[in-house]
Formats: structure tokens, C-alpha cells, sequence
């Protein structure tokens, strides 16, 4: 989600959207501008809006009841198929998951019977079907879309909601883990299914098939670091050799240290070496161009990265990093002295190793060195 900007916020959730979704507006208004002129272009913009209104309130449906189980969602992503809304955690019980999953098409199935009442009539497969149709009034087209985001979101294929809601089913009888591949195997394959119908009819199912395949193998990858994190500790896998940055280095010295090393991401500490904050390739590019090299790392660092003492489980770091939507987790002993790191990739390579070799191997035999 790199690509996409901040739009608003509602409710303390930020709605952003992404690069793509902007780039779709742009190839509406230009498409019915060939056919109608101006007045045709901004009306096709104005569809493409309220619909993405309906899918903004259906994401806000799940937000609902996530808050009402007490989890906490920090934005909400508008990509050309549909949009995201981000959990800060996953729920704990398969019914809370099953709730907050249909909670989102119940929105569109409120929104089109609203409108339904509205004009005092039906929506048919036609409504569905030709909603580009500018003979079609503009409501039953709307409420024509919004019955089919209902049964394009059943669907069971992550990620979307259907996939969750048989995720959920499974989950009651299997385990969390077995139930997501379950799942995530179905998406997949449906995803082929897509493919294939793309090459024949409409070329955007190509694009949604890809979508879905790789969300759906990162659900499985997801779910098999879940199972796996409650019994490792951080120690057993956290990056213990890597540069760090006294808080009075300059952005040039930072800059020089990027260039002589592979990292990407470094520690700042203090004389004692606890740990202070992290400075991001992309942050000290943007200091340096912006304040120049002579800046000190202090204040360009980031500070909002959580610390996590050494003992504690991967799956508390893993917990943290999602909350803080956070590059890297700092590592500490008893006396807040940094003694780790750990990063997204260092969960990647743990889940490699894992997968090459035996289930006797433990974690804490190995220790990756940077």
C-alpha cells in the first residue's frame, strides 16, 4: 500500500487511496468523454465516486464490528477493485471473524434496498449487468452494484469476505492454521478460474485473479507465522549483528554507513546504548535532500518504533509490528541496552528455514547475522 495518499479520516481510521484508483477516475472521465462529451465524462465519475462511497460504508461495516470486538483499524485503502480496511489484529475467535466478515456486504444489502424503496422498484440482472448503460437511471444502476459487490464479496476466495467467512466455518472444526490453507486452496484455484475467464470476456478478471492468488498465498504465509510464533522466542531469531548510529551522527555519516552495508534500517543509540529511535533508508534520503548532510540522525530519526525485551515470544513482536504498522521492532535486555533487531525479512528467512529443514530443528540453534 506504499503507493496510495491520505484523503481523509473518519472515525480515527484514515481513508487513503491508492495511486491506481486515481489512475482509474482519469481512464472513466476520458472513456465517456469519447462517447458523450463533458456531461457524459462527469457523470461516469460521479458513478465511479458513489460507488466507491458504497464500498467505503461496506468497509465501515466490517470497522463496526472489529471495534466492537475490540480491534482497532488504522486505515483504509480504495484500490480499483474494492478497498481494504486494515486490522490491527487478527480476531480470536473463528464467530468474531465470521461476524466482522459479513457485516460488510449486510452494508450493501441495506444500501440497495434503501434505494430500492426509493424508486419503488426491482433490481434485475440487467441493472447488474449494463451498469455503464447511461439509459439505466443512475440509482437503479447503484443498486445494481451494490447486489453485486454482495455476491462478488461471498465469493470464497481471500480476501474477500467470503473467503473469511469459510475460513471461519473451518475454523470451528479444524485449526486456525489448517482452516487458512483450506481456504487460501480455494481462493487460488478460483483465481485460475478468473484468469481463464479474463482471456475470453473481460480482461480486468485477469488482473483480479493475480490479485487474488497472491493475497490469498499471503494469507497461508500469514497464518503458518502464527502457529509458529507462540513457541519461538525473539532471541531465537532476532538480527544480532548489524551497524547502529550514535544519536550525534550526522546524515552524512548515516548516508556513508547505507553505502558500506547491506541494511536498510538503523538502530540509533545513545552513549549507553540504549536504544532511541531508527532511521529508515527513505528518511535519511528525504534529510539529506531536504536538510542537507550535515543534519543530525536524531531528528530525522523515526521514534515511534516499539521495544521489546529478548525473552518475550516472536508472536508479541509480531503483534507490535503490526499495531505500529512498523518497519522493525527494537530488541532490549533488562537494562534497555539494544541487543536486536527484528524485521519483516527476518520473519521471511525464519519461515525458509523452517520449510528446509526437519521439524527437530530448533530456532535457537541458528542466529541470523547481518
Amino acid at each position: 500500500m506504499g503507493w496510495s495518499f491520505k484523503i481523509g479520516t473518519v472515525g480515527g481510521t484514515a481513508v487513503r487511496m491508492h495511486i491506481t484508483f486515481a489512475l482509474l477516475l482519469v481512464w472513466v472521465w476520458l472513456a465517456h468523454y469519447r462517447m458523450g462529451g463533458a456531461p457524459a465524462a462527469w457523470e461516469g465519475i460521479a458513478f465511479i465516486l458513489s460507488v466507491f462511497a458504497c464500498v467505503v460504508l461496506h468497509e465501515f461495516g466490517h470497522i463496526a464490528v472489529a471495534r466492537y470486538f475490540g480491534i482497532k483499524t488504522p486505515d483504509i485503502t480504495l484500490l480499483p477493485i474494492g478497498g481494504v480496511a486494515r486490522l490491527e489484529r487478527m480476531p480470536e475467535e473463528p464467530y468474531q471473524e465470521l461476524l466482522i466478515a459479513i457485516a460488510g456486504p449486510l452494508v450493501n444489502v441495506a444500501i440497495a434496498g434503501l434505494i430500492v424503496l426509493v424508486l419503488g422498484t426491482s433490481v434485475g440482472v440487467e441493472q447488474i449487468v449494463k451498469v455503464d448503460d447511461p439509459d439505466i437511471s443512475f440509482l437503479a444502476r447503484l443498486a445494481g452494484v451494490n447486489v453485486f459487490l454482495v455476491f462478488f464479496n461471498m465469493i470464497p476466495a481471500f480476501p474477500m469476505d467470503g473467503g473469511r467467512v469459510l475460513r471461519a466455518a473451518l475454523a470451528s472444526r479444524l485449526t486456525w492454521s489448517r482452516a487458512t490453507q483450506i481456504a487460501a486452496a480455494t481462493g487460488q484455484g478460483l483465481a485460475f478460474v478468473f484468469v481463464f475467464a479474463g482471456l475470453f470476456y473481460n480482461p480486468l478478471l485477469i488482473f483480479i485473479g493475480i490479485f487474488v492468488y497472491l493475497a490469498a498465498a499471503a494469507e497461508a504465509q500469514n497464518a503458518q507465522i502464527r502457529e509458529v510464533s507462540g513457541s519461538i522466542l525473539i532471541s531465537d531469531v532476532m538480527v544480532t549483528k548489524f551497524a547502529r548510529l550514535d544519536r550525534s551522527a550526522s546524515i552524512d555519516e548515516a548516508i556513508e554507513m547505507l553505502l558500506a552495508t547491506t541494511q536498510r534500517e538503523f538502530p540509533v543509540v545513545d552513549s549507553d546504548g540504549r536504544f532511541e529511535g531508527l532511521l529508515t533508508r527513505d528518511d535519511m534520503i528525504r534529510s539529506l535532500k531536504d536538510k542537507g548532510p550535515d543534519t543530525p540522525v536524531a531528528s530525522a530519526m523515526r521514534v515511534d518504533i516499539p521495544k521489546i525485551h529478548y525473552r518475550k515470544s516472536l508472536e508479541e513482536s509480531l503483534r507490535l509490528m503490526q499495531q505500529g504498522n512498523v518497519p522493525a521492532i527494537a530488541v532490549v535486555d533488562g537494562a534497555d541496552r539494544l541487543i536486536g533487531l527484528m524485521t519483516h525479512e527476518t520473519i521471511g528467512e525464519m519461515m525458509m528455514v523452517r520449510a528446509a529443514v526437519s521439524g527437530g530443528f530448533r530456532f535457537g540453534h541458528l542466529r541470523r547475522q547481518q
